[in-house]
């Protein structure tokens, strides 16, 4: 419970070991006693208490620690409630944080990519962000434009110290510096989508070439049906994994063929859907067959695109190999596997982490841009940039050039928060789950 009355609550159902009036504890301390009601003992729980403004939300805080089970947290919470707390909105204690001036929106933000984090690099680059790290970068960003700003806010306010020449040169070294830290931070974009919503990778291929196999032998379980009978995969199976810390989304998808139902049908329809939008497509044939009509469709569907071409069923005699013209022609990527034995599944990891450039995603040393939200306000933060620069090279007032440079700074504020609207903040909190 957070607000000023949450003290008040929690002593008409806590009953403490040790009584003590609420004005004698302080913060960071934790009591042993009972959750009370009608003087019946409901459990035995530790209460953590925290006093403003050294708490999360900067206000009055307790944490109501009980014994596990749904049925044992219903009945504190409901108690709590009949005794004069609110249910909390989602995300209202971190949004109680920020509009308290704890945090600023990027590192409340920050919080929601740490629970729903699927990979290590993921939690890391969302830690960062929380410690404050990406808001130092953008506060030390509009730093260097302030410092600038300084001089032509006098020389606009007293032109008749003439501090235009020194101006534009300022202007001209600082936005320079300015263009290029956020050119930084919008070229990391590309990797932090990655680690935040981890490559789509749909395995396609003909029924019983092996797709279902190579699922389960990724995720090491048995998750998709494998039977001699073709098409038993109907519709998608998605699940994630992680490779050196990089989270793969993987999608089986229904055999591709001439459909046998309806059902089917639909099936394939949407194989061929997911096929057209993955980041990676993992095309399986049998290599213990010739390539058949649906083969040929599959190479097709895969022409242009970031592909991997697994030959499957190695441990039997091959029809087809790495050298067949088709297959050759159709990625540079082309894998032997045997489902059966489990040979080859390192070469295909292998593969991924060539095609993606994981050796490049280092979190621990940059700073990631995760979020589009901040990507956007970047991008219009640098047209900003472009529009100062043009102003520079025509030689225009300093009253224009400050304009573009409020533009930058009020992008970058948007992101931290500064000035972002009140529609916004409630949009950005309803992501979050009830209690964060």
């Amino acid at each position: 419970m957070s607000g000023k009355e949450c003290f008040t609550v929690l002593e008409k159902i806590f009953r403490p070991k040790q009584n003590q009036a609420i004005e004698d504890i302080k913060g960071y301390v934790i009591k042993y006693g009972h959750i009370m009601q009608d003087n019946n003992i409901i459990d035995e729980v530790l209460v953590s208490y925290f006093k403003e403004p050294k708490s999360y939300t900067t206000e009055n805080m307790c944490e109501i620690q009980t014994h596990g089970g749904q049925l044992i947290v219903r009945k504190i919470l409901e108690l709590c409630l009949q005794n004069g707390a609110e249910l909390a909105e989602p995300g209202e204690f971190t949004k109680k944080a920020f509009l308290n001036g704890r945090i600023d929106l990027l590192q409340a933000e920050s919080v929601i990519d740490i629970i729903e984090a699927k990979s290590e690099k993921e939690l890391k680059t969302g830690m960062q962000a929380l410690e404050g790290r990406l808001s130092k970068k953008i506060h030390d960003i509009k730093q260097k434009i302030m410092d600038v700003m300084v001089n032509i806010e006098v020389d606009i306010d007293y032109p008749e110290y003439d501090l235009e020449e020194v101006n534009h040169q300022e202007i001209q070294k600082m936005i320079e510096q300015v263009s290029y830290d956020l050119s930084q931070l919008e070229s990391s974009f590309d990797n932090g989508k990655i680690l935040k919503e981890g490559i789509k990778t749909a395995i396609i291929g003909r029924p019983n070439a092996g797709k279902s196999s190579l699922l389960n032998t990724m995720l090491q379980e048995e998750r998709a049906i494998v039977t001699e009978i073709a098409g038993t995969t109907r519709d998608t199976i998605e699940e994630f994994i992680t490779i050196e810390g990089i989270p793969l989304k993987l999608i089986d998808t229904a055999g591709i063929r001439e459909a046998k139902d309806e059902v089917e049908r639909i099936g394939i329809e949407k194989s061929r859907d997911i096929a057209q939008n993955a980041d990676l497509l993992i095309a399986i044939f049998d290599s213990s067959q010739e390539l058949t009509d649906e083969d040929k469709e599959i190479l097709k569907l895969i022409k242009g695109k970031t592909a991997i071409v697994v030959l499957n069923k190695i441990d039997l005699s091959q029809k087809i190999n790495a050298e067949t013209p088709e297959i050759a022609s159709a990625s540079e990527y082309i894998i032997d596997m045997s489902m059966k034995n489990q040979e080859g599944v390192e070469a295909l990891y292998n593969a991924i982490r060539e095609l993606f450039s994981f050796d490049k995603i280092n979190v621990d040393n940059s700073l990631t841009i995760t979020n589009v939200r901040h990507k956007n306000f970047i991008n219009k933060a640098l047209q900003s940039c472009k529009k100062v620069e043009e102003a520079l090279e025509q030689n225009m007032p300093l009253d224009i050039i400050a304009i573009y440079l409020r533009e930058i700074l009020e992008n970058l504020s948007n992101i931290t928060g500064e000035v972002v609207t009140e529609d916004i903040i409630d949009e950005i909190f309803s992501k979050f789950c009830l209690g964060k």
